[in-house]
């Protein structure tokens, strides 16, 4: 994909963000995210709780995706981070999910992170899958069962865990 752009994400940006989350969450193949959210609680959740949150554009200006980073818990374990990534459907199978993660890497580690941990991976994502371990995620567990897919039932979810 051409150049992208990392910007802090603003109110408009969700509002043009909105449909790709919505999608996302109704498809029920990657997001344990209730599939009947509603756009205040979508915002709330995507753009209030986590620590930043970042709009991705390409070089004419067009959003193709959005990721948030925030601590993945209190106290003595807030030196991990945790993020959420989404690409628009028009934007898969083009990079921006691993420049994503990528830069989320960079902002973790000026943030003080000192790791970076994906608490649920559905293994059925096999492209999510194989593109955390080659940027050096590991598999670090695996919950038998923990997400109900729309088409295939009851799958696996994996831990993902990364030294920064």
């Amino acid at each position: 994909m051409s150049e992208l752009s990392f910007t802090p994400m603003t109110a408009d940006d969700f509002e043009l963000f909105w449909p790709t989350f919505k999608a996302i969450v109704l498809e029920q193949h990657t997001y344990a995210i209730d599939p009947d959210i509603n756009y205040q609680a979508a915002y709330t959740l995507w753009c209030e709780v986590p620590r930043t949150t970042f709009a991705v554009k390409d070089s004419a200006g067009e959003l193709v995706g959005s990721y948030y980073l925030k601590a993945n818990a209190a106290g003595p374990g807030d030196h991990v981070c945790n993020c959420g990534y989404m690409v628009t459907s028009a934007a898969r199978g083009k990079g921006v999910a691993r420049a994503m993660c990528e830069h989320s890497q960079e902002i973790a580690q000026m943030a003080g992170f000192e790791a970076m941990q994906f608490n649920a991976v559905v293994s059925t994502n096999e492209v999510a899958v194989a593109l955390w371990q080659r940027l050096g995620f590991s598999i670090v567990g695996t919950v038998p069962k923990a997400y109900r897919h729309a088409s295939l039932g009851r799958v696996d979810t994996h831990v993902m865990h990364k030294i920064l």
